[in-house]
């Protein structure tokens, strides 16, 4: 069941960023044509969706923030296996990039394939000049969560209702540490919009 609104992340600076170090047999590269196919697939398969939800023409292509080369895949020989997107929606958060659809499949699970594919995208929004990043999931990702707390982002509140939804994503992570870590932001005021 996905709570509302969703989860929302912000790594406040993009400073320092590691080297991508994908293991062997994995390969990085950004958007080519012919890709909407497998991430289309991917989004399916890992989101266990129908794949005419994740149309790449309605989500991706058709949005103004739409460049190949934010759109990254990790590939297995030729077959993209991974994927995440670096966008941009100024409008919620200035001078910030948004981690945008991050999945693999589940057959490559356990190999950290998001954790790379992710700071790629966050590698592409330093090159473009932001100064931070932001992206949204749901609560019951925790894997997902555990990456991106792994690459340094925190929660941001956007809703009254995620000061007790955070403190239980960190229990069912067995990190009740970070409620005392992350107490300044799960006790502190609501981010606004913009800012």
């Amino acid at each position: 069941m996905s709570l509302t609104p969703q989860l929302h992340m912000v790594k406040p600076n993009l400073g320092g960023l590691p080297v991508v170090r994908l293991p062997e047999g994995y390969a990085l590269r950004t958007f080519r044509e012919g890709d909407e196919v497998h991430w289309t697939r991917i989004l399916a398969a890992s989101f266990q969706g129908p794949p005419e939800k994740y149309s790449f023409d309605a989500i991706l292509r058709n949005d103004a923030a739409f460049l190949p080369e934010r759109i990254f895949f990790v590939t297995c020989g030729v077959q993209p296996v991974a994927t995440a997107s670096a966008y941009y929606r100024p409008e919620f958060m200035p001078n910030a990039g948004m981690v945008h659809y991050v999945a693999a499949l589940p057959e490559h699970t356990g190999k950290r394939l998001g954790y790379w594919v992710t700071l790629a995208t966050l590698h592409r929004m330093a090159a473009e000049g932001r100064q931070r990043a932001w992206l949204s999931t749901d609560d019951f990702r925790l894997p997902a969560i555990k990456t991106y707390l792994n690459l340094g982002f925190e929660p941001l509140l956007i809703d009254e209702n995620q000061r007790a939804r955070w403190r239980k994503v960190f229990a069912d992570l067995g990190l009740p540490e970070l409620c005392d870590r992350f107490a300044p932001i799960l006790e502190g005021p609501l981010w606004v919009k913009g800012s």
